[in-house]
């Protein structure tokens, strides 16, 4: 997970993500670099435009947090409505 965390951390600073640089970055959290993992890593997002998928990503998780909102004030509504009903049972 970390080489990904340091590919996007290389995104977000402007560098280029190569083997060097995201050695580089792996290395001062104090981790031992797989050569493997860069090399796919590295392979994996060439020709990738990292700006979008990302863009994308949270475009789509945010419906699903929008939901959750919705959800909570419906459950919200409703009880004020049983609230009400109960009361007016009260007076007839």
């Amino acid at each position: 997970m970390e080489y990904v965390y340091g590919a996007l951390l290389l995104h977000k600073t402007g560098a280029e993500i190569n083997e060097a640089n995201l050695k580089k970055v792996v290395e001062a959290t104090g981790k031992d670099v797989d050569e493997a993992q860069v090399k796919v890593l590295v392979a994996s997002l060439k020709g990738l435009d990292i700006a979008k998928e990302l863009e994308t990503a949270s475009l789509a998780a945010a419906p699903a947090a929008g939901t959750k909102e919705e959800a909570k004030e419906e459950k919200t509504e409703e009880k004020a409505a049983e609230a009400a009903d109960g009361l007016a049972s009260l007076f007839g």
